[in-house]
């Protein structure tokens, strides 16, 4: 019998001999969002700043304070080029000021560039402690780290006790990794803006284009969250989703969502990352109806689509009068990234019975800013094209703009802005020669 214990401990390394083996010039990713290792990051930055390694490039998505103290501190950027698959609020500054840089991707498409696209000399991974047959667990950060983890030439884990155990394709073997070390800190939780009267509103009116049995999938934001509110009564709901949110837990807890009508995985809640509470992560922990799988299976269009009656709900930021979306950019910078938005829009229609739907509040300020515009600002990118945009919600309707001329798409995303710019929208869509 292996004994998977000894090779555990002859692995078992301080955070400092762990990253040893980092040199200048090396390809380093690591995961996303709150399952990035800090005690790892901290140990390279701290061999940037005392071995003079340097010429680093490493790569990540949605980065948090634990890497903005160490490897994405704007003190290194000279010895480390900082790139991201998602912004956050941890790197805006830096992508806007050029100390960082974005690299616009589909999420289902990124696991594909840690193979075919980038050589990943360097693998960083938090996980689960090692269960008795050796295997580790990615919990909340599958994503696209466990390809990485598996092209790595090295791969390092820094093992958590607070990491939840998960199924599915969400497992490290021991005789895969070259190091690990152990800190036992609690994971970050999401922090989520304050709830605006609106945003049950827009909520409600979501829900009621949900039909039970659906397959569901809630972005990140206030706006999925109220969608999830909304589904109390709901029956017999599933899970395919980007992220896990502790929204879809208060629903598995009372029974709307079982997942028993799924025809892809049933009765199993799927997702490849997830962010929330300490307390959805020990439910979740060591829970055989949550499967984690990477972003190139779950964030897949093609496998997203065959999940029937499969809904898919996202937030962005504006939308203008052709039905354009735009959920990643804001005054003229990056401000998050396009994620599996797109993917699930795609999947979502795709699907038998299925709906994409997108949604934001209709202004900003006060009602001083409209965020349904004539056109983007130049430079803007678009995250959702108009031919892939389906059902677009505010606080003050929901329209079907899929197959719908440039008029009667124009007129119904103007019943959908707030009373204010309603003249104005309609003046500027007749010079768009729109009427």
């Amino acid at each position: 019998m292996p004994n998977y214990q000894l090779e555990y401990q002859e692995k078992l390394k301080t955070p400092k001999d762990a990253v040893s083996s980092i040199v200048s010039g090396q390809t380093i990713v690591y995961g996303i969002g709150s399952a990035q290792p800090p005690a790892l990051l901290k140990a390279i930055s701290n061999r940037v700043r005392e071995d003079g390694v340097t010429d680093l490039e490493m790569f990540s998505f949605l980065s948090t304070e634990v890497a903005y103290k160490s490897v994405i501190s704007p003190d290194l950027c000279t010895d480390i080029q900082s790139s991201s698959w998602f912004v956050s609020r941890s790197d805006r500054g830096l992508v806007k000021f050029g100390l960082n840089y974005f690299i616009p991707s589909y999420l289902h498409q990124i696991p594909r560039l840690c193979t075919e696209f980038m050589k990943v000399d360097v693998a960083l991974a938090m996980v689960s402690p090692m269960d008795s047959s050796g295997f580790f667990s990615l919990g909340i950060g599958n994503d696209y780290i466990s390809t990485a983890a598996r092209s790595a030439k090295i791969l390092l884990l820094e093992v958590n006790k607070h990491m939840p155990r998960v199924f599915g394709d969400s497992c490290i073997h021991i005789s895969e990794v070259d190091a690990v070390l152990e800190n036992h800190l609690l994971l970050p939780e999401i922090a989520y803006g304050k709830v605006k009267p609106e945003d049950d509103v827009v909520g409600k009116l979501i829900a009621d284009l949900i039909p039970n049995g659906a397959t569901l999938q809630l972005g990140i934001g206030n706006l999925p969250n109220a969608v999830g509110r909304a589904l109390v009564n709901h029956k017999d709901i599933g899970i395919h989703t980007e992220l896990m949110t502790p929204t879809m837990i208060d629903l598995i807890k009372c029974g709307v969502i079982n997942g028993q009508k799924k025809n892809l995985h049933p009765r199993k809640h799927i997702f490849t990352t997830a962010s929330g509470t300490h307390s959805m992560y020990e439910f979740m922990d060591n829970n055989p109806s949550f499967e984690s799988y990477p972003a190139s299976y779950v964030c897949s269009p093609k496998v997203i689509s065959l999940n029937d009656k499969m809904v898919a709900v996202n937030a962005v930021l504006e939308f203008d009068l052709l039905g354009q979306c735009n959920a990643e950019f804001l005054d003229g910078s990056q401000w998050s990234g396009t994620g599996g938005q797109l993917d699930f829009v795609r999947g979502a229609f795709d699907s038998k019975g299925g709906i994409g739907i997108l949604t934001c509040h209709s202004s900003a300020k006060g009602a001083t800013v409209s965020r349904i515009v004539p056109r983007f600002k130049e430079g803007t990118p678009v995250t959702v094209p108009r031919a892939d945009v389906q059902f677009l919600a505010t606080e003050y309707g929901v329209v079907d703009v899929k197959g719908k001329s440039t008029k009667d798409r124009a007129l119904g995303i103007i019943s959908l802005a707030h009373p204010n710019f309603r003249d104005q929208l309609m003046a500027e869509a007749e010079q768009m020669a729109l009427f």
